[in-house]
């Protein structure tokens, strides 16, 4: 399953991102984690959650992004979900021709059995929001 979290810089989607992870840790057995463009978030999560600093991983692109997903859930057979926060800052590629990539979260999500939840902030976007991703909003 996916869920997005749309909106403008400021509007709580970060506090919401974290308050939905740490009660899907205290909830369910299976390991969380929560990927970040920095550390600034890093202690207010469940210490059970794992925290990826993806700055660190020097992603560009969403082909990158996509392989980094897939390497984490490789390593973890108990992965439960995976939350993703400034996702626009961390992929590098404007919004409106990430439809492929939302496609392949929905077919990964399916297969491994493990729920994204994605903060997208809608700063700097041109136009509406697109069509693809109405249907993940929450």
């Amino acid at each position: 399953m996916i869920k997005v979290l749309y909106g403008k810089r400021g509007t709580g989607k970060s506090a919401r991102l974290i308050t939905l992870a740490n009660a899907q840790s205290a909830a369910y057995p299976g390991h969380c984690v929560f990927i970040d463009k920095d550390c600034d978030h890093m202690y207010e999560l469940d210490r059970n959650i794992r925290f990826i600093n993806a700055a660190e991983y020097l992603i560009d692109g969403p082909k990158m992004f996509s392989g980094f997903i897939s390497g984490i859930a490789s390593q973890d057979f108990d992965l439960q979900a995976i939350y993703i926060n400034s996702f626009m800052k961390l992929v590098h590629h404007p919004l409106a021709e990430l439809d492929d990539m939302f496609l392949f979260f929905a077919r990964f999500s399916e297969a491994l059995h493990v729920d994204l939840v994605i903060s997208v902030s809608s700063e700097g976007i041109c136009g509406a929001m697109p069509d693809f991703l109405r249907k993940y909003i929450i």
